[in-house]
């Protein structure tokens, strides 16, 4: 007669990769407070988001959040980047290849200026036409 088999034990891998995931979800709260556009939740990272008001000017014009892309940093840890549109009178105008990751700041009844976005990371600051969409690289 055979000796029974014994029940397996998990995987060690599996485990420590268990783990290694946990740690990085309770770690990621503490650098979020800075950009509130922020996310490093893995489920909301796959998520679309929907479009969310960015800043509105006192003609109406508004500025929304629009599509977004993942940004990965030197450290791994994810956060959302996200483009703008000008919306108005029915109007949409995409504000080209200016990917942000904090909210825009009203200048005056024409200009939007924010950071381009790369990793992450602010970059290089835009001053953007309210009616046209261009934006402009502020020297």
């Amino acid at each position: 007669m055979s000796k029974p088999s014994s029940p397996r034990k998990p995987h060690a891998g599996l485990a420590l990769a268990s783990l290694l995931l946990l740690v990085w979800a309770c770690g990621a709260p503490a650098d979020r407070a800075d950009h509130p556009l922020q996310t490093l939740d893995a489920q909301n990272l796959l998520t679309p988001l929907e479009d969310s008001l960015a800043l509105r000017a006192p003609d109406g014009t508004e500025v929304w959040f629009a599509d977004s892309r993942v940004g990965t940093p030197v450290d791994g840890r994810p956060c959302i980047e996200r483009v703008m549109e000008i919306r108005r009178d029915g109007e949409r105008i995409a504000v080209p290849l200016l990917y942000t990751g904090e909210k825009p700041e009203l200048i005056d009844d024409s200009t939007m200026r924010a950071h381009i976005w790369l990793n992450c990371r602010p970059g290089n600051t835009y001053d953007v036409n309210l009616r046209s969409g261009e934006p402009r690289r502020v020297e």
